[in-house]
């Protein structure tokens, strides 16, 4: 049940951030993603979804793939993410999805470091 739970908020995130892009403007330059829009950084960390709502739901093993991948190549792009409003769209609670590295046992994480008013664990 968990798992066709799961499947349906990617899908749906995956519908609103496709159907979203036609309503925001991509910005040509480095930012914290790089040349990464926030918008298809935030649908790379789709299997997040859960987990950065509900500090309860177990982190799923892709989700913490792809944010220790996003935390070697761009760590600042993950508090861009997820102070997003793509993010806040999608359910994401920043206090809660703050602490997945943590949650993945992701060693090299930026412990410390503050993400906007939220200081990661």
């Amino acid at each position: 049940m968990a798992s066709n739970t799961n499947s349906t908020l990617t899908t749906l995130l995956i519908v609103y951030l496709l159907a979203a892009s036609t309503f925001f403007t991509d910005v040509d330059g480095a930012g914290e993603c790089g040349k990464t829009p926030i918008r298809s950084a935030a649908l790379s960390l789709s299997p997040c979804v859960a987990a950065g709502g509900n500090a309860r739901a177990k982190v799923p093993p892709m989700c913490c793939a792809k944010v220790k991948a996003l935390i070697n190549t761009a760590p600042k792009c993950l508090c861009a993410v997820l102070l997003s409003p793509v993010a806040k769209n999608a359910g994401i609670k920043p206090a809660i999805a703050i602490g997945i590295p943590k949650r993945c046992n992701i060693k090299k994480r930026p412990i410390g470091k503050k993400c906007g008013r939220y200081i990661v664990p």
